[in-house]
Parts: structure tokens; sequence; C-alpha cells
């Protein structure tokens, strides 16, 4: 399922315009990223949350020449997901 079925989805059992459903879903997505991005998190209980975690720096390969490489750290975003949806998904 793509972004575009899921604002016709919402906007189906809701009866809002797609236009309306697209600007909240957009609304929901700017939000979370910026809580991300000031390193909060973001928690739906019982759906899940949204939290990034720091990968450390640790050497790789170069798959076309086989050379070693160092992969610097970085802070990358994850998701945990909660007990309702995970029940859901069984």
């Amino acid at each position: 399922m793509n972004k575009n079925q899921i604002i016709d989805n919402i906007a189906g059992k809701t009866g809002l315009t797609k236009k309306d459903v697209e600007a909240v879903v957009n609304g929901l997505f700017d939000e979370i990223t910026s809580a991300l991005q000031n390193k909060d998190k973001v928690q739906f209980v019982g759906f899940g949350t949204f939290e990034t975690r720091e990968r450390s720096s640790r050497t790789g390969r170069n798959p076309q020449t086989g050379e070693t490489i160092e992969i610097a750290a970085s802070t990358v975003p994850a998701f945990r997901a909660g007990n309702k949806l995970k029940e859901a998904v069984k």
C-alpha cells in the first residue's frame, strides 16, 4: 500500500476530502521527521514508537573491488512495533 492509497482509504472512511486527508498525513510525517531530527521519540500507544538509533562506525568491503573501507558512524531512524500492532499482525 502506498501513500495515495492510504489517503484514498481514509477519505472514504471519514468523509473528508482527499486534499484535507493529504494535508493531515503530510503534517503527521513532517512532525515525526522533525521530532526525530531533534532526537525525540514519537510514541503511539499500542501502535509503536519511532526513534533514532546510533550506528557505530564499522569496517565494510566494496563489493566490486573487494577493497576494505571504513563506514562512518551515523544516526538512523528506527520503528519498534507496539503490542496491539504485533497482535493484529499475528
